[in-house]
Formats: C-alpha cells, sequence, structure tokens
C-alpha cells in the first residue's frame, strides 16, 4: 500500500482552514503575527528535537550545547519553548503567557532573533481557549516522527499562509507578498547557486529567499549554500522576512 502523503491531501489548506477559527476571536491586524509565529515556533521545534536526538544518540553529553545546534544551522529551542512544553499548556488560562516566555527564551538564546518573534500571545483580546484549540491543531496535524519531511511541510505551510493573509488583505496585502509563481520564474532567471549572495531590496516576507533555498534543493544544494540579504521598511513585514530566511 502506497504510504499516505500529507502533499497530496491539500496538508496546507487543511492547516489554514484549521487555524481560521481565530477569525473573530482577535483584531485582524494581529492575526497574522499570531498563526506565522507559532508555525516558525513549530518549525523550529521539529528541527530542535531532531537534532536534539542525533545528539543523545552519539552519546558525548553535547544535547545541551548551544554550539552543537548553531553549527548545524538549527536553532536551540530552551526547555520552557519546546512544543511538548506548549503544548501541554495549550488548555490553561496561561497558554498565552507560556508562548510568549517561550519566545522571549527563544530570542534570548539565539542572537538573530532578537526582536523578530511576536510576543501578542497574552493580550487580553485573544480568547485564550481558541487559542489552546489552534495549539492542539499544530500538535495533531503534524506526525513528528519524521521531523525532515515536517520542516518541509511547515515551511509549505508558511508560504501558503503568508499568500492567504496578502489575498485577505487585498491591495495591501502587496506591501509583504509577491505572488511566489512570479519570484520562482526571478530566481530560475538569477539561478543562485552555492556560494551565491542573494539580495532583494524590498524583500516583503522573504519570498526571494524562500524560492532560492528551494532552488539549491531542486539541484542537489544545502539549503545553507547561499546567503541573503535584504531590506525592508515595514517592521512587522521584516519580522516576516526574518522568520521565512531561516
Amino acid at each position: 500500500m502506497a504510504e499516505k502523503n500529507n502533499a497530496n491531501i491539500g496538508f496546507e489548506k487543511e492547516i489554514w482552514d484549521a487555524a481560521c477559527v481565530l477569525w473573530g476571536h482577535i483584531p485582524a491586524a494581529e492575526y497574522r503575527k499570531v498563526i506565522v509565529g507559532l508555525i516558525f515556533l513549530r518549525y523550529i521545534s521539529a528541527a530542535f528535537d531532531k537534532r536534539h536526538k542525533e545528539l543523545v544518540d552519539e552519546g558525548d553529553g553535547f544535547e545541551d550545547d548551544i554550539d552543537a545546534y548553531t553549527m548545524e544551522n538549527v536553532f536551540f529551542v530552551p526547555e520552557e519553548a519546546r512544543w511538548s512544553t506548549i503544548a501541554s499548556a495549550a488548555h490553561t488560562p496561561e497558554i498565552g503567557m507560556v508562548i510568549d516566555n517561550a519566545m522571549k527564551a527563544i530570542e534570548a538564546d539565539n542572537k538573530s532573533l532578537k526582536d523578530v518573534l511576536p510576543k501578542n500571545y497574552a493580550s487580553p483580546d485573544l480568547d485564550k481557549r481558541v487559542l489552546g484549540d489552534v495549539v492542539d491543531i499544530f500538535t495533531n496535524s503534524i506526525d513528528m516522527g519524521n521531523a525532515e519531511t515536517n520542516e518541509d511541510l511547515l515551511g509549505r505551510t508558511y508560504e501558503y499562509c503568508i499568500a492567504q493573509f496578502a489575498e485577505k488583505e487585498g491591495a495591501s496585502g502587496g506591501e509583504f507578498y509577491t505572488p511566489s509563481s512570479i519570484v520562482k520564474t526571478l530566481v530560475e532567471i538569477l539561478k543562485p547557486f552555492e556560494n551565491c549572495r542573494v539580495y532583494d531590496p524590498c524583500c516583503g516576507s522573504g519570498g526571494m529567499f524562500v524560492q532560492s533555498a528551494k532552488f539549491i534543493q531542486a539541484h542537489n544544494g544545502k539549503r545553507g549554500a547561499i546567503s541573503v540579504y535584504g531590506q525592508e521598511a515595514n517592521a512587522d513585514t521584516w519580522k516576516m522576512a526574518k522568520q521565512s530566511a531561516f
């Protein structure tokens, strides 16, 4: 029997539709930051868990050494910020504070993320019961058995959700998003092979960086083989770009 593949059943749309339970429970301007932050947190948790298991299996005692993660381009996620901690607190009144503290802890241990991650989950405007339901969605919809596959799915989900935000926000969505088909065409023309530097002077939410990484991977290269640089005037959009670039 063929193995079930989430990529063939609209995985990204399932996550988006489920996460839309937040509509009506939070100001529209905050919704994007809440969802993007959770996607990013889930993404780096999957990568951390995979690397942590590798280090434990090696048996050299480096599983709590930050350098053992950064050398592999993996963010170190302290215990209070790991997804297992978030998931266990999903249906407690403190879930918003738990997520905000997780974001702060991650920034403290990963200086490249300083002032990047959203910390609006404890806001009284955000229904904590509904937030817990969204955390459950991200916990139960993604099998942690294969971290590499999950990172790909989460990356695709991030890209899909950014596109949906742009569509919902109409003309203003163009401020942070250019359709991936257009960006992909530009990248195919530029051909950013290994050791290239990719610069986008109006980087928006980082679509050029995402597509450049995909180009490298499609041509048997390592994602970290290129350097990306960008400029963005809008602070919130810049934060999305920083998250997508990782």
